[in-house]
């Protein structure tokens, strides 16, 4: 395992830092050892289980292995670690796509959800779902609204009716802002939906191919985002999300943004970005309340410290790529001047200090 101090700017999955801060000799014991800090609190993050009980194939692209039976057992493992803890995690992201598209090919997605959500119940720590791409794959907005994967319940939502965003505070100081990637999709809304028909303007206006889910240009566009597997947020969410920060700043509180999709290019590759990612950089730019902004989607992982506003950005390693003798999942514990991130696996150690 190792470590990485992010307190300057650095590039995707890079190892390099530019400063650390000393420790003076007053501080240590008498042992010479460092005193050990209490976390104000800690929560667990994990993303893209992608569980089906099918053999594992490779992805699209063939790059990479996808081991969907084993997804389970990593989550058991992350579950284990995280009720074995000395001290608990207050709540687990679970960052989306919790099973795999290729159940619904095989009639089994009630079964595979059946058989992820068995494993989280097994320890009695609440869970934040975000809603992923493989979500609505396999099933309607109206049906996800109405599953165990709907936590909106545990936080203030976003008005709306069907918008899946809300946020929640789990201490004085510090608040959580759940995003609904696929408001504005393709996949995440029904055929005669209104947003859906924006949709199909904005993809088709930069991809023209007849296989949406196929990128165009090349891996340095950008317009590479524009995919079937990606999608938007509203207005709507977008005047909402400011409304949430405008209260934070008021509050100096400390703002966490979570989402499936990444929304900074330097945090993940183009063909993953939240499609309007633009938009939601210029809303945190905008409010000093935000200090990180933790996505899947991407399955190699990521991060950048965003130089402009010191917003860490953190894409999460995906489960499914992960082999079953390895590991993909973190516990973040909560300091009041910074977030330090404990991977296990393929998930580096990370410590975001605040700006």
């Amino acid at each position: 395992m190792y470590l990485i101090v992010l307190s300057a700017t650095i590039g995707l999955n890079t190892e390099e830092h530019t400063c650390q801060t000393a420790v003076r000799p007053e501080e240590r014991t008498e042992m010479g050892e460092l005193p050990r800090e209490t976390p104000m609190f800690s929560f667990g993050v994990i993303a893209d289980i992608q569980y089906a009980d099918v053999d594992e194939r490779y992805n699209y692209s063939r790059t990479a292995l996808r081991y969907y039976r084993s997804s389970v057992h990593l989550l058991r493992n992350a579950r284990q670690t995280w009720c074995e803890s000395e001290a608990r995690p207050e709540f687990i992201l679970q960052l989306g796509d919790i099973i795999d598209g290729v159940n619904h090919s095989h009639q089994t997605s009630e079964q595979a959800l059946e058989r992820v959500m068995a494993e989280f119940s097994l320890c009695p720590i609440p869970v934040h779902h975000v809603w992923g791409n493989h979500e609505f794959y396999n099933f309607s907005r109206s049906e996800l609204l109405q599953s165990k994967i709907n936590s909106s319940g545990s936080g203030a939502p976003c008005p709306g009716g069907d918008i899946y965003a809300y946020a929640f505070s789990p201490v004085l100081g510090f608040t959580f802002v759940v995003l609904d990637g696929y408001d504005v999709s393709l996949v995440g809304r029904e055929v005669s939906s209104v947003k859906r028909a924006s949709a199909h303007r904005l993809i088709t206006r930069f991809n023209d191919s007849e296989d949406l889910n196929s990128p165009p240009g090349s891996s340095e566009d950008l317009e590479q985002r524009f995919t079937m597997f990606n999608g938007a947020l509203s207005e709507e969410q977008l005047d909402w999300l400011d409304s949430v920060l405008r209260s934070a700043d008021e509050k100096q509180e400390k703002v966490t943004i979570v989402c499936h999709l990444p929304v900074h290019p330097r945090s993940t590759s183009n063909m993953c970005l939240l499609w309007n990612y633009d938009e939601v950089l210029g809303l945190i730019k905008a409010h000093r309340s935000v200090v990180c902004f933790i996505s899947g989607h991407d399955h190699d992982g990521g991060y950048y410290r965003d130089e402009d506003t010191g917003v860490h950005h953190l894409t999460l390693e995906g489960v499914i790529e992960t082999p079953p003798h390895s590991d993909a999942f973190g516990t973040v514990s909560v300091y009041s001047d910074r977030m330090e991130l404990k991977g296990f696996g393929r998930i580096p150690d990370r410590v975001c200090v605040f700006r």
